[in-house]
C-alpha cells in the first residue's frame, strides 16, 4: 500500500530537519577553515599595571580607582612611587594596604624592587639579598604574592659564567625564603647582556627552584640571536609574569607573545609597563582593547 502523502506540518517538520543538518555541516566547514593559530579556548591571560611609569605619581586609591575603571585586574606597586608601600611602613600601614585592595577588585599581584645581585662586591651582594628578604615580609603583609628582582649587567672584570652562577645562587637563597612566606621571586628581564635570553636560561637553571620565575620583560633583545620563538622556548615554562610595552609598537611581536603565552597555559599577569599620561584612564582603556583584539577577544 502506498504511503500516504505527508501533510503539510510533517512537511515543515522535515524541511527544517535538513536545514538544521546543513546549518551544522556549514559550522562545521568553517572550523575546519579556521586558521590554526585561532585559540580554542578563552584566554586565561589577566591584564595588570606596573606603576612605573604610568602611576608612579598615584597613590593606593587612586591606583585601585584608575585600575577598577579600565578593568585592569592586578598592579606591580614599584618601590619609591607615591603610593608609599615601602620596607619602612608601620604594621598598621601594611594592614591598611592589605586591606584597601581586599576590599577593592584589584589584586595587588606584586611589588617591584629594584634589587640586583651581579656585583663582585661580597658584601654588597650579601647585604643586597638581606634586603631582599625584608621586601618579601613587606609583600607577605601588604598580601602581594611575588617580588619582583633583576640583574642589571655583567661586570668586565669577572667572567660572565661566575656572574650569572652569583645571580642564580642568590635566587635560589631567596626562593627558599620567599617560599616559608607564600612569595614568589620573579627575575625581570634586565639589563646590559643579563637581558639575553640564553642568560637568563643559565641563572633559572642554577637557581633551580620552583619559587623562582622569569618576568618577562618584552625587550628588543628577545629578538636576538636565533630569534623570538626559540628564546621564549628557552624559559616558557617558568614565566611567572610578564611586563608589556605600548602593545601598537610594531617593531616587538606582540601579538605573537600573547599567541604563545596562551599555548602554554600561561594564566599570569600581564603588566602595562607604559608612559605617563594626562588622561591616564583613556590610555588604559585603549591599551585593554588591544590586549583583549590581539587575542580575538573582542
Amino acid at each position: 500500500m502506498p504511503n500516504p502523502k505527508p501533510s503539510r506540518r510533517t512537511f515543515i517538520r522535515r524541511a527544517g530537519l535538513g536545514l538544521g543538518a546543513l546549518g551544522f555541516a556549514s559550522q562545521a566547514a568553517l572550523a575546519a577553515e579556521r586558521p590554526p593559530d585561532s585559540f580554542a579556548r578563552p584566554s586565561k591571560l589577566r591584564l595588570g599595571l606596573v606603576t612605573y611609569n604610568l602611576a608612579k605619581d598615584w597613590d593606593i586609591p587612586t591606583i585601585i580607582r584608575n585600575c577598577e575603571e579600565a578593568r585592569f585586574e592586578g598592579v606591580e606597586l614599584r618601590t619609591t612611587h607615591a603610593h608609599g608601600v615601602e620596607v619602612a611602613s608601620s604594621r598598621g600601614q601594611r594592614e591598611e594596604v592589605k586591606r584597601r585592595f581586599r576590599e577593592s577588585r584589584v589584586a595587588l599581584m606584586g611589588l617591584g624592587s629594584a634589587f640586583d645581585y651581579h656585583t663582585p662586591d661580597q658584601a654588597r651582594l650579601r647585604k643586597d639579598i638581606e634586603a631582599t628578604k625584608e621586601y618579601i615580609v613587606l609583600a607577605h603583609d601588604v598580601g602581594a604574592r611575588g617580588v619582583k628582582v633583576r640583574p642589571n649587567g655583567l661586570p668586565k672584570e669577572v667572567p660572565k659564567e661566575k656572574t650569572l652562577e652569583q645571580i642564580g645562587l642568590a635566587l635560589r637563597e631567596l626562593g627558599e625564603f620567599g617560599e616559608g612566606y607564600g612569595v614568589q621571586i620573579r627575575l625581570e628581564v634586565h639589563g646590559p647582556e643579563t637581558s639575553l635570553l640564553p642568560n637568563i636560561k643559565i641563572i633559572m637553571d642554577t637557581a633551580r627552584h620552583r619559587n623562582v620565575g622569569v618576568c618577562w620583560n618584552s625587550n628588543q633583545s628577545d629578538l636576538d640571536g636565533d630569534g623570538f620563538e626559540h628564546n621564549f622556548d628557552l624559559v616558557k615554562d617558568r614565566i611567572f609574569t610578564v611586563h608589556m610595552r605600548d602593545l601598537y609598537l610594531e617593531e616587538y611581536p606582540f601579538r605573537k607573545l600573547l599567541a604563545r603565552l596562551n599555548e602554554t597555559g600561561f594564566s599570569g599577569f600581564c603588566l602595562a609597563e607604559i608612559p605617563e599620561s594626562k588622561d591616564p584612564v583613556r590610555v588604559m582603556n585603549y591599551f585593554r582593547g588591544l590586549f583583549l583584539a590581539y587575542q580575538n577577544l573582542l
